[in-house]
């Protein structure tokens, strides 16, 4: 590579981007392997739990009509989407309805509600339309 005094701030900037490139493709690569990992995970899972149903079915039918083994397994099944909702809401952090709530200026969405502490008795200041104290500068 022939270095030019006046072309060197292209070349710089044209080796810079092509490290860049080459970088982001490798890492690209990486992700596209793991997500092909994870969505082969996936189907597995969900054909081994289709199976698991198909076997709590049969057993079930073995000793019960269809109908209730199958009304029996349905409301393990919703029951067992019931917890893991909750789980992932849980896991979360802040429930929806605080996100939703007004929030004081230069705080972030998603932060936590941090209500003021006021010791008991004392008079509380009034508030703005934010819930931020009032200025009464002017």
């Amino acid at each position: 590579m022939e270095t030019n005094l006046p072309n060197l701030p292209e070349q710089l900037s044209q080796v810079v981007r092509d490290a860049i490139r080459d970088e982001l493709r490798e890492q690209t690569r990486k992700q596209r392997r793991a997500a092909r990992m994870y969505a082969g995970a996936g189907a597995a899972g969900l054909y081994g739990g289709a199976a698991l149903t198909a076997f709590l079915l049969l057993v079930l039918a073995m000793t019960l009509p269809y109908w209730a083994a199958a009304l029996i397994i349905a409301v393990l099944l919703i029951g067992a989407a019931v917890l893991l909702s909750r789980g992932a809401r849980r896991s979360r952090g802040a429930p929806a309805d605080a996100v939703s709530q007004p929030l004081e200026p230069g705080v972030p969405p998603g932060a936590p509600v941090i209500p003021p502490m006021v010791p008991p008795g004392a008079p509380v200041p009034p508030r703005g339309p934010l819930g931020a104290p009032h200025d009464r500068s002017r």
